[in-house]
């Protein structure tokens, strides 16, 4: 299996774009995916720049509804004639941070080729897609002042619109996850990966304020014993002092890296 980060906060090279969003292309023993599509199109611009052509994907997956994850949806929808897009089924929610709308773009909303997802769905070929409202919670979810809207009212989010992408391969589980917004301790004690790829949306913590919580992360993350690769929304100085922590168990995806599992 191979993973290749399309886009990322940060860049392998100045050959790269960057930007405050997450995709990544996936390939298997028997499937082409695309995880997430970025802000922007820039994510295709990296692809074409790494010779993945886009149009070879077979399956793509939104991880949930908000901008920096799909904002790069309809590029990918005009590359890839053929690919479903499976999402959860209240991705198109009203999505916000205080005044801003961090949700999809609406007009795609019912597009032929988008697939809600209300529950856990099997893809084939070892792929699952798990829904956030299962998630069994050890720790509370921060809602880190976003809001959903329902029934007109702007309310905490529960991000019950997020999924997660489970591979099962050569006797090992990979779960792709976006930012891990359910948490991404409650995630791993939930899914039981041996790899886990994704953001744990810990940027806004900051040290030493918070140093308790991370080192107390530290623990339970190794204690699950699976190996982990992040970047996007787990913020530079958060990931630096988990390393220092967790050591080969927790590495660093950039846009233009990929790696072998």
């Amino acid at each position: 299996m191979k993973i290749t980060c399309l886009m990322e906060n940060t860049a392998a090279s100045p050959v790269f774009s960057a930007e405050h969003g997450l995709s990544l292309h996936i390939e298997t023993e028997k499937r082409r995916l695309l995880f997430d599509m970025g802000q922007t199109a820039a994510f295709a611009e990296n692809a074409a720049r790494l010779g993945i052509d886009l149009e070879e994907v077979d399956t793509a997956v939104l991880s949930h509804g908000h901008y920096d994850h799909g904002g790069g949806l309809a590029r990918f929808l005009a590359i890839n004639r053929c690919a479903p897009v499976y999402h959860s089924a209240l991705a198109f929610g009203g999505h916000w941070h205080g005044e801003k709308y961090i949700g999809l773009d609406q007009t795609l909303r019912g597009h032929e080729r988008l697939r809600p997802v209300e529950d856990t769905l099997s893809l084939g070929d070892g792929l699952t897609l798990r829904c956030g409202g299962e998630t069994k919670h050890i720790h509370p979810i921060d809602s880190a002042g976003l809001t959903v809207t329902r029934e007109g009212e702007h309310l905490p989010e529960r991000f019950d619109h997020e999924q997660y992408l489970v591979i099962e391969e050569r006797g090992r589980r990979v779960v792709i996850s976006g930012c891990s917004h359910r948490g991404i301790a409650n995630i791993a004690a939930w899914l039981r990966p041996d790899v886990l790829v994704g953001g744990f949306h810990l940027m806004k913590k900051s040290l030493p304020d918070d140093a308790a919580e991370l080192d107390a992360l530290a623990e339970e993350l190794l204690a699950c014993g699976a190996a982990f690769y992040t970047g996007h929304c787990t913020g530079e100085s958060a990931y630096a002092y988990l390393k220092e922590r967790m050591g080969n168990k927790l590495h660093y995806l950039r846009a233009g890296e990929n790696v072998e599992l």
